[in-house]
């Protein structure tokens, strides 16, 4: 019925029927329950600035810039230079900078000077995205034929991945939303003991990244924190391949995946490939996940050949010619869209 019956008719229908049709017309009514109620109004968020472009020259100029200097062995002439030379281009981009300088022992027991570089962008954010490199190189070359006892030019090995951040940071004055962002260039990464594979040698595993160790043991900013954490790390090699590294997958997956889903995305699954391989014993994001707590991820060459890293390896041929620019800015585009687009 659409609407109930009045009452002086239900009393005009006789007692028989009065019961009966009382309790009917103080039912609700059976019309439709009305569809035209305002919705409730769900929350949009604002649309985001668009990322920047990722300038692959750019990054180009810095990796040969910091090889320009020779090779960056901590303690060395060439390692100072180089690194003042970062703390100005860093400044220069709007960033607080801190140098966290200190000594750590390597493996043969030598004492060794320490520089720590690190770069923040709103700095009173709470909220922050942690990106790394590490930006010294190795002081051997123990995986060449020859001239094994001299130090190389790390142009893939620290370069790359300082190269693609120094062209990241160029952009992040110009970032007005979400969380702060910080760079952290960590030292004395590439001094560890000589092994199998980057540390696959269990004995040597904590003679690797004694920066970021340090760094994550003695963190400059008090209570530091991030969302997550990036490290770059070997990304600028001609046809390299990304693969989804195991101890970024068992420490930080949630942030692998974000990558690797951007990269598809962007027109970039065959670089990045939606595969886990274990072939790397520790590296810098190791110490930042056990020691702060922040899920971080390695994105680092994986070469099927060598089922480790590439041929160039901790020789004399990792020199500019193994840098590719197609390389340094599919890796860079893919972490500057995934830093710009956190809210």
């Amino acid at each position: 019925m659409g609407t109930r019956m009045s009452l002086s008719l239900v009393r005009s229908l006789g007692k028989p029927w009065f019961p009966i049709l009382l309790v009917l017309y103080f039912l609700p009514g059976c019309a439709p329950e009305r569809t035209d109620q305002p919705a409730t109004p769900t929350k949009t968020l604002a649309p985001l600035p668009a990322t920047p472009l990722f300038d692959q020259d750019s990054a180009y100029a810095f990796v040969a810039k910091q090889v320009s200097f020779g090779p960056r062995v901590p303690g060395s002439k060439a390692h100072q230079q180089c690194g003042d030379w970062l703390v100005g281009k860093l400044k220069g981009y709007g960033a607080e900078v801190i140098e966290q300088t200190g000594q750590v022992s390597v493996y043969t027991g030598q004492k060794i000077p320490l520089r720590n570089i690190m770069a923040r962008w709103n700095p009173e954010a709470k909220d922050r995205i942690l990106l790394f490199a590490h930006w010294d190189t190795r002081p051997f070359a123990d995986k060449d034929d020859e001239r094994r006892n001299e130090p190389i030019d790390g142009a893939n090995d620290g370069a790359s991945g300082v190269g693609q951040l120094l062209e990241i940071a160029r952009h992040m004055a110009g970032k007005q939303h979400g969380p702060g962002v910080d760079i952290l260039l960590t030292d004395v990464e590439d001094y560890g003991q000589p092994s199998g594979t980057m540390g696959m040698d269990e004995n040597s595993v904590d003679t690797w990244a004694l920066g970021a160790q340090y760094f994550a043991k003695n963190p400059p900013v008090p209570g530091y924190s991030a969302r997550f954490g990036i490290l770059l790390d070997m990304t600028g090699a001609r046809d390299a391949l990304f693969y989804r590294e195991s101890l970024s997958m068992q420490m930080a997956p949630a942030i692998v995946n974000r990558i690797w889903k951007t990269a598809a995305s962007m027109g970039h699954g065959d670089r990045f490939i939606n595969e886990t391989k274990y072939f790397v014993g520790t590296d810098d994001h190791v110490p930042i996940n056990r020691y702060l707590r922040i899920p971080s991820t390695d994105i680092i060459q994986y070469d099927p050949g060598t089922k480790g890293f590439g041929t160039h390896w901790h020789t004399h041929e990792d020199n500019m010619e193994v840098i590719d620019k197609e390389t340094l800015r599919i890796v860079g585009r893919v972490v500057l869209e995934v830093v710009w687009q956190e809210r």
